[in-house]
């Protein structure tokens, strides 16, 4: 394994014996691609690092391009997670730019690319030029890739903008392998993508990307825990419901505490018509963005049922924060939202649904951006006499 020594701090070192630290076989400027997600869909990110070449007595190591906190401490996490994979980077001027530098980067995602683009400027990777694959993961102290939320979009970006393949968390391969033309290399550590790069000099890369088949997901994964045929009963309100469920209409049940209202709702969407595979496509995106995406799964193939308890902040229900998130009318895209105990929910809670319920959209501006997010979903409510 290449390493690189570790100079020894001495208030005055001559210049020839600083140069022979100096890395002459690393490529000065070196980089990578990865991507950022806003709303639900990602943004090219170009991933450029520039070392000086020079041993100096103290680190320097310079984020530029509208970093938030996340993306500066990667500096920490990257040089722990080099060192830890066998690799020794000397005290030198680092500066990396993710571009474009007007788009505010947040999250973990940048530290791959980054610790690729180091290792590569520095000549440990045996490749310079590295535009053909797209790189997404968050790295651990001991150089393991951890899994991040939003890799559906990423995979859709990655085809739109044809590069043909992904390197990305062995954690999230089953949701980023949904997307016909691109090929998934999930990978498990920093040396496991060196691998796969370094393979390349044999002409092809020596690893089969992974592959899931949709159709069978589609296929197997359509049972419930709860179902619609469990009730014996309640014929009343099962046709209202079976009614509800063939058009799509908004539906309020009154009843008694302990009538079924709850039990009914929950068992909606057992009889809804089956998710096509553009809409779980979609309603998979927003999970993914969201963090709510069972990894194991990988794509959702259920229509959803989101249940907020009354408490629930305006914010909380059609989404928000600094770089806005999906809210609850947003997780339940292509499903239904139940809103239990109807007239706990406070006032300014219920009327921001009204233009969700009318535009199936739901439009967040805030200071940095103003996102879009879809909110198509069919509205059960239940409440007490």
């Amino acid at each position: 394994m290449l390493q690189y020594p570790q100079p020894e701090r001495r208030p005055s070192q001559p210049a020839d014996v600083r140069s022979r630290y100096t890395r002459c076989t690393g490529f000065m400027l070196f980089k990578a691609l990865s991507a950022a997600v806003y709303g639900i869909d990602a943004n090219l990110i170009d991933v450029e690092v520039d070392y000086s070449g020079v041993v100096s007595d103290q680190d320097h190591f310079h984020t530029v391009g509208l970093p938030d906190a996340a993306v500066r401490e990667s500096r920490d996490r990257v040089r722990a997670a080099i060192k830890n994979s066998g690799y020794l980077i000397p005290p030198t001027h680092i500066t990396i730019n993710l571009a474009p530098a007007d788009l505010k980067k947040e999250g973990s995602g940048f530290d791959l690319p980054i610790a690729l683009g180091i290792l590569g400027a520095y000549g440990a990777l045996q490749v310079s030029d590295v535009s053909q694959f797209l790189m997404v993961g968050e790295l651990g102290l001991d150089g393991s890739v951890r899994s991040i939320p939003g890799m559906l979009p990423v995979a859709i970006l990655a085809r739109e903008k044809n590069i043909p393949n992904l390197i990305l968390p062995a954690a999230n391969a089953a949701e980023a392998a949904v997307v016909e033309g691109v090929n998934v290399y999930p990978v498990s550590s920093l040396l496991d993508v060196l691998e796969l790069l370094n393979s390349q000099l044999l002409g092809t890369i020596q690893r089969e990307p992974f592959r899931v088949s949709t159709e069978a997901l589609l296929g197997e994964l359509q049972h419930f825990s709860v179902d619609f045929k469990d009730v014996r009963g309640q014929q009343t309100a099962k046709r209202a419901l079976e009614v509800s469920a063939a058009g799509s209409h908004n539906i309020l049940m009154i009843g008694p505490p302990g009538s079924g209202k709850t039990m009914l709702a929950k068992r909606l969407p057992s009889i809804l018509a089956p998710l096509s595979f553009d809409e779980a496509l979609e309603t998979t995106k927003i999970h993914s963005v969201a963090g709510v995406l069972d990894a194991a799964q990988g794509l959702v193939t259920q229509r959803p049922f989101r249940s907020p308890h009354h408490t629930i902040s305006d914010a909380g229900l059609i989404g928000g924060g600094i770089v806005p998130r999906p809210g609850e009318v947003s997780l339940a895209h292509n499903g239904l939202l139940f809103l239990d105990e109807l007239p706990e929910f406070p006032r300014n809670v219920l009327e921001v649904m009204r233009q969700p319920l009318e535009d199936h959209t739901v439009t967040i501006a805030r200071a940095s951006m103003s996102l879009t997010f879809p909110a198509r979903f069919m509205l059960a409510a239940a409440m007490n006499p």
